[in-house]
C-alpha cells in the first residue's frame, strides 16, 4: 500500500497531505494535513516576480515539510504549483529551491487541471448529492468553477480572482491611504472604500459572467465551496470558537446565513478578524476580499437557480479539495 505526499502551493498558502488508501475507490486515509500561510504571491500582480521575502517564507515551510515527509517515509511526492507560479517571471529560482529541498520539480498546472483536481478532492466525500454539482474553489490568486456529474467533470474554468489578488488590486491601496480604520471594508470605518468595493465587485462580476457563459451556472443543483476563504467563513457561520474541521466538513448552510457571515467578515477591522480562534495567521487582512468574492458568487448562483424555480437551499462546505485530489492522483 503506497504512502504518498501531495503539496499544493498557491498564492497565499502552501499545504501538505500525507495519505494512503486500502483500495481503489476507497476514501483516503489521511496521516497528516499541514498548512502554512507564506503569501508566495505577495506583490506579484505589480512586479511579476516572487519577492525574496516571499521565497524565503515558502522555502522555510518546505524545509518543515521535508522533515515531515522523511519521518513518514513516503513512496511518492507530487508538488503542484498554481496561480502565482503561472504568473512569476523568476519561477526558475522557485523551482530550483524546491528541487533542492524535496528532490522533485514543481508542476505548474493549468487552470483546467487545477479545477479537475479540486473537483476530484471536493467530491470524494459526497456521493449522494443532487447533480450536477458545482465546486467553487476560492484561492489567493484564482477561483475555479467546476461543474460535474457522476464523478466526472462536465466543464471547468479558472478565473483570475482570489482573496489576495482582489485585495492587492482594489482594496489595499485605499486602506493604506485611509487615515482611520483598521482594514475594514465598512465605508463608515474606512474612507474611500465604498468606491473601491464597487470597482472590485464589478471586476468580480465580469469574471463570474465568464464562468456562467462557459458552464451555465443555472444547471447546478448542489454548490460545494472549498479552500481557506470558504472554510473560514463557514467557521463563523457555525458559531465556532476555534477551527474544528470535523464540524466544518460537510456542513450545510443556507445562502442567507452564509451571506451574513460574508458581510460580517468584510465589515470587521483586521484586529477583530485576527483575534478569531479559527483565523489562520496571515489570512486576516485578505479574508474580507475573499468574503466579497464568495458573496458575489453565492448571489449570482442563487439567482440563476431560483430563476427556474428550484432554488439553492443549502451550501455545502468541504474540507477536502485540490490537496486531496493531488493525493488521489498518486494512488491506484
Amino acid at each position: 500500500m503506497a504512502l504518498v505526499a501531495g503539496i499544493d502551493c498557491g498564492t497565499n498558502s502552501i499545504r501538505l497531505i500525507i495519505a494512503d488508501r486500502e483500495a481503489s475507490g476507497e476514501p483516503l486515509n489521511v496521516r497528516t494535513r499541514e498548512m502554512r500561510i507564506v503569501r508566495l504571491g505577495e506583490g506579484i500582480d505589480k512586479t511579476g516576480q516572487f519577492s525574496p521575502a516571499a521565497l524565503e517564507r515558502c522555502f522555510a515551510a518546505v524545509d518543515e515539510y521535508a522533515q515531515i515527509i522523511d519521518k513518514y517515509g513516503v513512496d511518492k511526492i507530487r508538488f503542484v504549483a498554481t496561480s502565482a507560479s503561472r504568473d512569476a517571471g523568476n519561477r526558475d529560482e522557485f523551482f530550483s529551491g524546491i528541487q533542492e529541498r524535496l528532490g522533485v520539480t514543481p508542476e505548474v498546472i493549468s487552470g483546467e487541471e487545477e479545477a479537475a483536481l479540486s473537483f476530484s478532492g471536493a467530491t470524494s466525500s459526497f456521493r449522494d448529492e443532487d447533480e450536477p454539482v458545482l465546486v467553487v474553489d476560492i484561492g489567493g490568486g484564482s477561483t475555479e468553477f467546476v461543474l460535474g456529474q457522476r464523478g466526472r467533470v462536465i466543464d471547468a474554468i479558472s478565473t483570475n480572482m482570489g482573496s489576495v489578488r482582489i485585495f492587492e488590486r482594489y482594496l489595499a491601496p485605499v486602506i493604506a491611504n485611509a487615515n482611520s480604520g483598521d482594514g475594514s471594508l465598512d465605508p463608515r470605518q474606512t474612507p474611500g472604500i465604498a468606491k473601491a468595493l464597487i470597482k472590485a465587485s464589478f471586476a468580480i462580476d465580469k469574471l463570474i459572467d465568464e464562468a456562467d457563459k462557459k458552464l451555465g451556472l443555472e444547471r447546478a443543483r448542489t454548490l460545494i465551496g472549498v479552500a481557506g476563504t470558504v472554510t473560514t467563513i463557514t467557521a463563523h457561520a457555525l458559531g465556532l470558537k476555534d477551527y474544528e474541521p470535523e464540524k466544518i466538513h460537510g456542513s450545510r448552510i443556507t445562502p442567507a446565513h452564509m451571506l451574513r457571515s460574508c458581510n460580517w467578515m468584510m465589515n470587521q477591522p483586521v484586529s477583530v478578524r485576527a483575534a478569531l480562534g479559527y483565523m489562520p495567521t496571515g489570512r486576516a487582512d485578505v479574508i474580507g476580499a475573499g468574503a466579497l468574492v464568495w458573496s458575489r458568487i453565492i448571489d449570482r448562483i442563487n439567482g440563476e437557480i431560483e430563476a427556474d424555480g428550484s432554488g439553492l437551499k443549502e451550501i455545502l462546505t468541504s474540507e477536502t479539495d485540490i490537496l486531496d485530489g493531488i493525493a488521489l492522483s498518486l494512488l491506484p
